[in-house]
């Protein structure tokens, strides 16, 4: 059987430069496509041939499949393939695609239908002999219905988008009081995403763990998996960390899950790849019968690497030939399992600032060795607001979890990216946090020890940096002898028969920090580089601003400055909860803006009374921009 000729990828970012490095190993012309805000990612350098298809916002290029068909006409592309997101998981589009005389490198439209809405899919799963979570897949969704339902289910219950995916269109509600506005949220978070507010209603497992196998099956009848992987550690729904095979699985419900999951791919004649979710209530271990079907995704999934590692199948490769109409490259006796890979996403957020996306050049731009890497992103390129903020994923194999769990955690930490921030040190506190190791994993993992992973303790600086910066720029002023009396620096260490110290006070991100000349360098400690005029310390997947003169204080932020409330990224107002005039209280929602697939609540940072409000709902607004202002009335001024 002959591979196509040639494909072209609906799709950016480190997914199209994956697809293009297997497609050029087997030979396979490849066709980029661009929006303006990627004129110069990797991917279109990297292909054969690039396309341009419109303005940044996805709904603009990537999500309109007319011009992505257009685009394929143009090149001459034998084949489309769709990568993950945007039109991966859209029938009508597969069909146009068949319809045009191509190729397209996915499951049958039909099977996408039928897998695409989550309350048919688990009608048709119950129907095939596939567990299904208990819950409500009603055609009624009044709210009041679905109030009635939650009840009866139980709480906790889980709302989900019926056309959601990615944690988009999903909240957990532990009481009915906080029902209507949940349900409000997830509706209007659904209808943004995939122009359906449909929910349904599951019940809440207490101890959950997100386990999916890999399946693939070809057009001659022949279907296989490749185990399973874990996905647990999740934040607001999203996959943080993944790995294969699940920490603690035996061989009975491996046994389990992965015939349900082939189970699952036949009742609707799957072909290609695909992953089947389940949800486990860990409680007390995995069981067998404590395993259900959650939803499956007809398509490549972002944490496909960890399966290639261990299986060492180039899944791009499977699903270009079975697309070219291929038999499966494997029987199922032939595929095994060989070590333990994890694999963390690594994006550009700040964590300590509610994990706020950041946007902006990557003027300093360092990843490690040692790894995998795939990335979508170079240095000297820029995050922008427009798409999903993934800089990379970070994925390592090794003979046991423990070994592959210590390499992943040395690699995060040796991320080195400036000015826009990383949740590197994060990742690397979750991946050596004891109770990882030892394989605790549920999706409450992260929330549970959120102030942990998220506050790092202060780095340590040594007398060698000091010297280091010393020798640059230090006035003779910033050296003093060291006095227990000086009330910056407090007795700690003094005695009255010690030697005079020589210190150098230095601010780490404008806390003050005082060192010891005297003390020798502290061994890997991080790496000092000099930036755009100021030194960043770059120590366990941090940069750190240091310098030897106190900052000025901080001016702006995107809380209150003189009341002012400003947004911390460009988005769209999906929402608006107050008025001018309103009283509102520290805490409470002011608006909702929609910025890089997700939602962001902009609260009042203090009491007092809205006196200005300058958005409304479908507003597109700027980084910075002045949303409203609120007057701090005081106690005794409601």
């Amino acid at each position: 059987m002959t591979l196509v000729a040639s494909v072209l990828i609906a799709n950016r970012g480190e997914i199209a430069r994956r697809i293009i490095l297997t497609a050029r190993r087997l030979g396979i012309r490849t066709v980029a496509v661009f929006s303006d805000a990627d004129r110069h990612a990797p991917h279109v350098s990297e292909a054969d041939e690039a396309v341009f298809i419109g303005a940044s916002p996805p709904r603009e290029s990537y999500l309109v499949g007319e011009t992505i068909l257009a685009a394929a006409r143009r090149s001459e592309a034998r084949a489309i393939h769709p990568g993950y997101g945007f039109l991966s998981e859209n029938a009508d589009f597969a069909e146009a695609v068949q319809a045009a005389g191509m190729v397209w490198v996915g499951p049958p439209p039909v099977a996408i239908r039928a897998m695409g809405l989550k309350d048919a899919a688990k009608r048709l799963m119950a129907a095939a002999g596939v567990p299904v979570t208990p819950g409500y897949l009603g055609e009624d969704q009044s709210p009041a219905v679905l109030a009635a339902r939650a009840e009866l289910i139980g709480w906790p219950v889980l709302i989900k988008a019926v056309a959601g995916g990615g944690g988009k269109g999903m909240r957990a509600v532990h009481g009915p009081e906080d029902f209507l506005d949940a349900l409000a949220g997830a509706r209007r978070e659904a209808m943004s995403a995939f122009g359906d507010d449909r929910v349904l209603l599951e019940k809440l497992i207490p101890s959950p763990r997100h386990i999916e196998v890999q399946i693939f099956a070809d057009s001659h009848g022949g279907a296989v998996h490749l185990f399973e992987r874990d996905c647990s550690l999740q934040r607001r729904h999203q996959k943080v960390i993944e790995e294969a095979p699940a920490p603690g699985m035996d061989s009975k419900t491996r046994a389990t899950l992965c015939e349900a999951a082939l189970r699952a791919a036949r009742a609707v004649s799957y072909e290609g790849a695909g992953t089947v979710e389940f949800i486990a209530d860990a409680s007390d271990g995995l069981r067998a019968d404590r395993v259900w079907f959650m939803e499956m995704n007809t398509r490549l999934q972002v944490e496909h690497p960890v399966t290639e590692a261990v299986t060492g199948v180039d899944l791009v490769e499977w699903q270009l030939r079975i697309a070219s109409g291929e038999a499966l490259p494997l029987e199922q006796g032939a595929i095994r399992l060989n070590g333990h890979a994890i694999e963390a996403r690594l994006y550009a957020e700040d964590p300590r600032h509610g994990f706020l996306p950041s946007v902006g050049p990557l003027n300093h731009f360092k990843l490690p060795d040692g790894v995998r890497i795939d990335s979508g992103v170079l240095g000297g390129g820029v995050i922008t607001p427009f798409y999903d903020p993934m800089i990379a994923k970070l994925i390592s194999h090794a003979d046991t979890r423990e070994a592959a769990a210590s390499r992943l955690a040395g690699a995060a930490r040796a991320v080195e990216i400036w000015p826009v921030k990383t949740n590197a040190a994060f990742l690397a506190r979750c991946i050596a946090h004891p109770d990882f190791i030892a394989g605790k994993v549920e999706t409450s993992f992260i929330e549970a020890r959120l102030e942990n992973l998220v506050e790092a303790p202060a780095p340590v600086i040594s007398a060698g940096t000091i010297a280091r910066l010393i020798r640059w720029e230090a006035p003779e002023s910033s050296l003093r002898p060291y006095s227990p009396w000086d009330a910056d620096q407090g007795l700690a260490g003094f005695r009255m028969n010690g030697a005079p110290a020589r210190t150098a006070r230095v601010y780490l991100d404008g806390r003050a920090v005082d060192v010891d000349l005297g003390l020798e360098p502290v061994a890997g400690e991080g790496a000092l580089v000099r930036l755009a005029g100021e030194w960043i310390l770059f120590a366990g997947g941090e940069g750190i601003r240091v310098s030897l003169t106190r900052p000025p204080e901080a001016q702006g932020g995107f809380g209150l400055l003189d009341g002012v409330v400003r947004t911390p990224m460009p988005g769209r107002i999906v929402s608006v909860a107050v008025a001018a005039g309103d009283v509102v209280s520290a805490g409470q929602v002011l608006v909702v803006l929609e910025a890089m697939k997700m939602e962001h609540s902009l609260v009042a940072a203090t009491a007092g009374r809205v006196t200005e409000l300058a958005v409304a709902i479908g507003d597109q607004v700027t980084e910075g921009f002045a949303v409203g202002r609120i007057e701090n009335t005081g106690p005794d001024h409601p």
